[in-house]
């Protein structure tokens, strides 16, 4: 089975491809504008769903804990006890926002199957279905977030962040 870093890196190669389409559409709406000054209506679009789709990929699968901004200056001047129970704590919450969120999410995304998108014609489901992704995979990462947490203080490193 592949090591952690090697799914690291695909999710990381799947973002940077996302990206780079983005910018070819990008490249192609200006060369048709500006060039041949007939534009392209539908690049607007694949930039929006792309966009979308790479911000929600890469907060699900690309940045690591630490990547995150953090407001942590009450956090740091704790002992290692308090720090776990606030790190656990705010793993519990994020856990159950998330899954309290879902089925709402579940059902609006789940009713844009009827819409489709204005140049496309692509069910906006699939645009937005991003976000479902992004909310399991926050919910499976701060869930294993809080199991370290709980099982040992060795999940916590040097600043107390769970690793």
């Amino acid at each position: 089975m592949p090591s952690r870093n090697w799914w690291q890196a695909r999710a990381d190669d799947v973002a940077a491809g996302l990206l780079a389409a983005m910018f070819l559409a990008f490249i192609l709406q200006i060369t048709a504008r500006y060039v041949f000054n007939s534009p392209f209506e539908w690049t607007l679009e694949v930039c929006l769903t792309l966009w979308l789709w790479t911000v929600f990929w890469a907060s699900a699968f690309c940045l690591r804990d630490t990547d995150h901004i953090r407001f942590d200056m009450l956090y740091l001047v704790m002992g290692k006890r308090a720090r776990r129970a606030m790190a656990g704590l705010s793993a519990a919450a994020i856990i159950a926002c998330m899954v309290a969120a879902l089925p709402g999410t579940w059902d609006f995304v789940s009713f844009l199957k009827i819409k489709k998108s204005a140049s496309l014609r692509i069910p906006l489901f699939y645009i937005f279905s991003i976000y479902l992704v992004f909310m399991a995979a926050t919910i499976a990462a701060y869930g294993w977030r809080l199991w370290k947490i709980i099982r040992s203080e060795d999940a916590l490193n040097e600043e107390g962040v769970a690793s």
